[in-house]
């Protein structure tokens, strides 16, 4: 760990609270389609359009709403009226203007860590809206860079890594997915740091147990200090 250089943080149910904005977008999303099929029916078509979509739209609010809108034309042959879509998008504009709560400790943690490492923030999603949670946050000031990334695989760490200057051995990831977040940092020799949510999105969910020195499992983000 005494060769840490850089640690990055995850934004989205990491530093502030995402999940559970969705979770409830969605809860409202089945009933409004209720008189077409049943909820958990609904919520596996949701779920095939956005994995089916994440390569075309990525991550995000935007793209969330996109795929409530495409599952509803397609479980409904189109006969949908046009005040559910205005609806859903009402839906996706009101998740837009929620108020960013940032996650307890998460600020203490980044001011105690700043100046004894670079500190990044390095999150999926799309940029316009992560641009905005992070200035409603207040804690853009605590970065030495922002990565606001298409996908999180090992190959999009080593770009991060190289354009950082540092080797693998010298960054330090701390998120809430293992699948995005630790697993794809481990393989190329950097440490992961896992704070679990207490919701996870089903396509980010892993049935891994990790036996790794460099890996970490912790229950919040304060006792990233423990370590640093």
């Amino acid at each position: 760990m005494n060769k840490l250089k850089v640690i990055a943080f995850d934004a989205d149910d990491t530093l502030w609270h995402n999940e559970a904005f969705f979770q409830e977008t969605e809860k409202k999303f089945f009933v409004l389609l209720e008189n077409y099929l049943p909820q958990h029916t609904t919520a596996r078509e949701l779920l095939k359009t956005e994995i089916d979509n994440l390569p075309l739209y990525g991550y995000g609010i935007k793209a969330f709403m996109l795929s409530m809108i495409e599952t509803a034309m397609r479980v409904t042959n189109n006969s949908i009226p046009n005040q559910a879509i205005e609806t859903i998008i009402g839906y996706g504009k009101e998740m837009l203007n929620m108020p960013v709560e940032v996650m307890d400790g998460a600020e203490d943690v980044l001011s105690q860590l700043m100046g004894k490492y670079r500190l990044v923030m390095a999150t999926k999603g799309d940029l316009l809206d992560q641009e905005r949670k992070l200035k409603k946050s207040g804690l853009e000031k605590y970065f030495h860079h922002i990565e606001i990334m298409s996908e999180k695989k090992a190959a999009d760490f080593q770009k991060l890594i190289k354009h950082l200057d540092i080797v693998p051995d010298q960054f330090a990831m701390i998120g809430n997915s293992l699948k995005s977040d630790v697993i794809p940092v481990l393989e190329l020799g950097g440490h992961g740091f896992h704070i679990p949510y207490h919701i996870t999105w089903a396509h980010e969910r892993v049935d891994t147990a990790i036996e790794n020195e460099r890996f970490k499992q912790l229950t919040s983000i304060r006792e990233v200090l423990n370590y640093l």
